[in-house]
This record gives structure tokens, sequence and C-alpha cells, in this order.
């Protein structure tokens, strides 16, 4: 026990000896011109320590750094790249020996950071990339032979974290533009491994015209091994304010658990509540960071979504300047290279969505994107007593985007569809809409010419609107007979039992050859165009008596006749005009037809007589 007591008295009088040197005899401030010196011949900057370094040893290793500043490339502005007011680091001495780390305090004040991309092209790390390959390629080797800065540490101890008025400036002198993150205050209690600890932030960016505040917390626990991290009770409350934003200000709610297997580099985020604006739900994401590309998998759960809520007014649209400059923005292709580097797997369901006046429900969504490719595996919701199903794909790897699609309307009341989708109202019935097609360019207007497709449509037990086939025909038949006068006043409808065609498109036109409409009384068949870039309508139809119009006011006179009927026009005021000189002309012919087989008759009765 004697010899122990030596042993370790010695080793006290060494530490102590040890800690009186370094005190006495050792000052680091005689090193500051050498690290400043070495730290400009390695990267061409400046490194600034304009207070001294205060070192204490026993019973904590601590130091105590101020007013640090690191510059930007010459010639940049701001001149300093890292500015720093105070830190102080302090570790317990003894727990080292027995590999625990103990960290009493680190607080670290005053912290700003200048990133800038000047507009020769020169960036702030410049230079600095190429002074770390040869630490990343240590690093690169550690990770590939299993290795890890933590491997034989016993214990990890942290008294308590404060970082506060930190900042970084993201400043692009080629666009002109800033955008500042600031990290206002950041805590964190006692922590040690397998125990948690409180932690809690709030931050703050201006990003163009927007301004974001965010505050939150948590209980952050690490286990022993280093293999799991997790967070749990997060609470995250931002809130966006800016001209681009709906009514001007945008507010969000997450609470959730975050758990990280540090082993398997896997995460999960499950989202007990998320709230923004007035859409809420829940959720569940996990990610694999095992690879060069991170694997996320989300599903998500929302409630009622009222996207009028969400437009933006013209009063906040305009802007001062956008008005009168008699110049039109040129529309490019959307940037689509970024969807390379995603792996994502989504299932959405909604419950229901509202836009302007048009009402949908029951949206369930499943997307996949890899690979720069977004396949739309299914869309469905039910609308208008009827569903809509779609599945479609994007292709995002080259620098015009492709698609294909492929979409479905079954049993929909079409005329509320249309009134409160498109604010047009001369067509009703329950209509069945099937339609495939393929195209290039994301552009609206270049989108509507390359479309390439085809479809068919049924409509059954409907109506048009705007148009009285039988009134027309009455009309037509009275001014044949010399009435020019007449006239009717019943309901601009015509009713039918079905309406049917297919259709194909091609360099922004709608061609339908076959449409065949059915009803009581006549029957329409015809063929035209549909001009989707211009919204004008070109078709030509002939109608056809299949049955008398005795009882209302007309006789069969022009039964079995073929009637030619025009549509023109645009898709809100589309026009319907009877062709007055095709019906002429046919009725002359039927009228000659009937002469003639008189005759006919005529001179047969005479031969028979010899």
């Amino acid at each position: 026990m004697k010899v122990l007591k030596w042993l370790v008295l010695a080793f006290a009088a060494l530490i102590l000896v040890l800690a009186l040197y370094l005190t006495l005899f050792f000052n680091p401030n005689d090193f500051k011109p050498e690290i400043i010196e070495q730290i400009k011949a390695h990267t061409g900057r400046t490194l600034t320590i304009k207070d001294d370094l205060n070192w204490s040893f026993f019973p904590t290793l601590g130091i105590h750094l101020g007013g640090i500043s690191f510059s930007n490339p010459q010639g940049m502005s701001p001149a300093q790249m890292m500015t720093v007011d105070n830190v102080l680091a302090k570790v317990a001495l003894m727990p080292l020996l027995s590999k625990q780390v103990d960290i009493e305090a680190l607080e670290i004040k005053g912290l700003t950071v200048n990133l800038v991309t000047a507009k020769d092209g020169r960036t702030s790390f410049d230079r600095l990339a190429q002074s770390g390959d040869d630490k990343s390629a240590a690093q690169t080797a550690s990770a590939s032979s299993g290795t890890s800065d933590t491997q034989g540490l016993f214990g990890l101890s942290v008294g308590g974290v404060n970082i506060g008025n930190a900042k970084v400036n993201i400043i692009n002198q080629q666009t002109n533009t800033t955008h500042e993150f600031s990290l206002d205050s950041f805590t964190l209690g006692q922590f040690s491994l397998g125990k948690a600890a409180e932690l809690a932030f709030s931050a703050s960016a201006k990003l163009l015209d927007l301004d974001l505040t965010a505050k939150g917390k948590g209980s952050l626990l690490l286990t022993q091994d280093f293999g799991a991290l997790s967070l749990k009770g997060l609470t995250l409350d931002t809130k966006l304010n800016g001209k681009g934003i709906p009514n001007g200000s945008l507010s969000s709610a997450v609470n959730a658990d975050v758990e990280v297997d540090l082993k398997r580099q896997q995460a999960s985020l499950a989202l007990a509540q998320l709230k923004v604006g007035n859409i809420e739900g829940n959720g569940k994401l996990t990610a694999a960071y095992d690879r060069p590309v991170p694997a996320l998998d989300m599903t998500l759960a929302l409630g009622d979504i009222n996207l009028n809520d969400w437009l933006i007014s013209d009063k906040q649209d305009a802007s001062p300047g956008s008005k009168g400059s008699g110049q039109q923005a040129q529309v490019q292709e959307p940037e689509l290279s970024g969807m390379k580097a995603a792996d994502v797997t989504a299932n959405v369901s909604i419950k229901s969505i509202t836009l302007d006046k048009l009402k949908t429900s029951q949206w369930q969504l499943a997307i996949a994107l890899k690979n720069g490719v977004l396949d739309v595996k299914n869309l469905s919701a039910n609308l208008y007593d009827g569903q809509l199903k779609l599945s479609a794909s994007l292709d995002g790897r080259n620098p015009v985007a492709s698609y294909r699609f492929e979409q479905s309307l079954s049993g929909v009341q079409i005329r509320p569809l249309l009134r409160d989708a498109v604010e047009v109202d001369f067509l009703s019935g329950k209509a069945n809409f099937s339609v495939s097609g393929s195209g290039r360019s994301l552009i609206p207007e270049t989108l509507k010419r390359n479309l390439t497709g085809n479809g068919k449509f049924a409509i059954n037990d409907g109506s048009l609107y705007g148009v009285n086939i039988p009134q027309m025909i009455r009309s037509a038949e009275a001014k044949l007979k010399g009435n020019f006068d007449a006239t009717g006043n019943e309901e601009l409808k015509t009713d039918f039992t079905s309406l049917i065609g297919n259709f194909s498109m091609k360099n922004g036109v709608v061609n339908n050859p076959d449409l065949d409409m059915h009803s009581p009384l006549i029957r329409v068949m015809g063929q035209g165009d549909v001009n989707i870039v211009e919204q004008t309508i070109d078709y030509n139809l002939t109608t056809k008596l299949v049955a008398s119009l005795e009882g209302q006011g007309a006789d069969d006179t022009l039964k079995g006749a073929e009637i030619p009927l025009t549509i023109t026009g645009t898709f809100a005021e589309p026009e319907f005009a009877l062709n007055t000189k095709s019906l002429l002309n046919n009725k002359v012919k039927n009228e000659l037809k009937k002469q003639e087989d008189k005759l006919k008759n005529k001179l047969l009765r005479k031969l028979g007589g010899f």
C-alpha cells in the first residue's frame, strides 16, 4: 500500500511540476507569429489573433481565445472569411488518463462566416480545398479500414455547450445576391453517453425577399458505443415572411422524433404532427445514407387542403417596375439535373383538395424518383361522382425534359366539373374519358405544341347547352317555306342519349374524326379540330332527323335529310350555326330526286301500257 501511495504522490507531483513549468516558463503566445506565418504560407490568407491565448492545465485543460479573424482571398469583399469574438473550451485533465472525455464547458460567441463568390468566379474556398486533399484521403482510408475516432473511448461528458450570435453570409457577386443565416442561440445541457440532454436553439435567415425565423427544442441522446443518436420530442416552429408568400406570411409547426443508426448509417423521422399554414398531417421518413445517393422513403397523410389560401393575389404579385417595361422575360426550360442526385419513394394520401371552385377528395399518390426519372406510379382521386386515375413519368436526364402519361376519368358529372374548373357551361352528362400521350419540354406553350397522344370519350344521358338543334331545324324549315320571320323562344339545350368519339393530339391541335351523338329526335355525326394553343374550335357536324318533330309545331318535311351544323369560336364562347346554304342545296337535291323519281314512275307506267 505504501508503494501505491508513493506512486500516486509521485504522479501528482509530476503533473504539478509540468503545470508549473507550462504556466511559468511556457508562453503559448510565443508561437502566435509562427502559427500565423504557417497559415499564410499554406493558404495565402491572413490569420489574426488579437487577444492573448490563455491556457489552464489543472484541474482542467482549457484554452481561451478572442479576437480571431481569417481573411478571404485578396481583393474580396468582405475582407474577412471568418471572425470570432470569443472561444472558451475546458476539458477535465485527470479523466483523460482513463480515456474519459469530460468537457466542462464549450462556448463560442460572435462567430461570423462570409462565403463569397466574386465576379471573376473566385470563391472563399480557393486553395483551402487543395490543402484538404491529404486529410480527406486519410479519412477515406480510415473509414474503409473500419476504424473510427471514438474507438477505445470509454466515456464522454459535456457540462454544457453555448453558441450565440453566429452568422453565415452567402454572398454571390455574380448575381448580386446575399443570403444571411443566423444562429441566434444554441444551448445543450448536461450531457453524457447513454443519458439524454436537453437542447434548444433559435435561428433566422434572410433569403432575397424572404425572412425566416425558427426555434426548436428537444432531448438529445448518444449511446455508450456511439452507435445510435436520437432526438426525442423535437418541436420546431418556423415563420416565413415575404412578398412571394400567400398573404405575406406562412407559419409551420413540427413535432417529431429522430433516430439515427450511426453504424448502419440509417435514419428515421417520425412526424407526430405536421402543420404548414392550413395543412395538417402526420407521417414517417426513413433514410439510408450508406451509399453515394442517399435513399429516402416517405409516407405522409394530410387532411383537408384549400389551395385558395395559397394563391398569391394580384396586389402581392405586382412589383414596382413590373408593368410598362415593354419587355417579357425569356422563358427557359427548368433545370432538372438535380433529379439525378435523388433516390426517393413516397406515398401520400390527402383527404380533400379545393382549388378555386374545384372540389376533389380521397387523393392517393405513389411516386418514385431515381436516376433522374420521376415515376408517378399511381395518382387517384374522387371528383364529381366519379374518379380520376393517372400514371406518368418525367425524365429529367436531358437538358429538355420528356414525359409520358396515361389518364382516365370514369363516371364523372361533366357539367359541374367544367363549370368549376374552367368556367365553361355547354355540356352535361356522365363522362368516361381516357387519354395517353407523350412529349418534350416543360415550357407551357412549347409543351402544348409538342404534345402527342390519343384518346376516346363517351358521355351518356347529357345535353349540349347554348344550342337547340330541333329549334334550329324548325326555323330553317320555315325559312325554306318562305317564312323568314319564324323564331323560337325555347331553352337553348339539346338533349342526347350518348356522345362518343376518338381523338388525337399533335402540334397543339386535337382532332376528332368520328363524333357520334344519338338522341330521340336527331343523330349528329361530324369531325373537327380544337386548337389548345389558341383555344379555338372548328367543327363541322351533320345532323339528321331520325323521328318526326310532330307535336313540337313542325312536320316531318326534313325527316331523313342531312342538316349541316358548325361549331366555331373559343372555349369560353362557342358559337353554333346552321349552314342554311348547304341545307338549301340538300333540299333542292332532295326535291330534284323526288321529281326524277316521279318522272321515272310516270314513264314506266306509260311503257307498261303497250
